[in-house]
C-alpha cells in the first residue's frame, strides 16, 4: 500500500479566511432612482389598479393596516371602484427625506378624473408602495 503525502498548501488559505475580518458594510442600501420608481408605479397600478399579488408583496405594512381599518374604500386607489384607466405622472425624488413620489391620475366612466400621491421609500427592498395620500 502506497501512502500519499499530505499537502499543507490549502491550510494557509483556510486559516487566512478564518482570521480575516469580513469586509465592512459598503454603506446604505442602494436607493431607487426616479426611473425605477416610475416603472414600479406604472407596473404596480397598471390600467385598472394593483393585482392581489402586488397588494400582498409590494405594499408597506402601514398601507396594509390602513386598508384593514378602512373597509369602505380602496386606500391604494383612493376610491370605491375600479377605474377605467390609470396614469402615473413624473416622479420626484427627495434623497434627504429618503422618499420618491408621483401623482397618480385615475379616469372614471363618468369622465371624472381624480388624483392622489403615491410614495415609495428609496431604500425599500424589494421596492414597494409606502404610502398614499388622497387629494381630497
Amino acid at each position: 500500500m502506497k501512502l500519499m503525502p499530505y499537502s499543507l498548501g490549502l491550510l494557509p488559505l483556510t486559516l487566512l479566511a478564518l482570521i480575516t475580518p469580513a469586509p465592512a458594510h459598503a454603506g446604505p442600501a442602494a436607493e431607487h432612482t426616479a426611473a425605477e420608481i416610475s416603472r414600479f408605479l406604472s407596473d404596480f397600478y397598471g390600467d385598472h389598479g394593483p393585482s392581489a399579488a402586488d397588494r400582498q408583496d409590494h405594499v408597506s405594512q402601514v398601507l396594509k393596516d390602513k386598508q384593514t381599518e378602512n373597509t369602505e374604500a380602496d386606500v391604494l386607489l383612493c376610491a370605491q371602484n375600479e377605474p377605467q384607466d390609470i396614469g402615473v405622472g413624473p416622479v420626484t425624488v427627495a434623497q434627504a427625506a429618503g422618499v420618491g413620489w408621483a401623482t397618480v391620475t385615475t379616469h372614471w366612466g363618468s369622465g371624472t378624473i381624480d388624483t392622489f400621491t403615491a410614495y415609495v421609500r428609496l431604500d425599500s427592498e424589494p421596492i414597494r408602495l409606502d404610502d398614499v395620500i388622497c387629494a381630497g
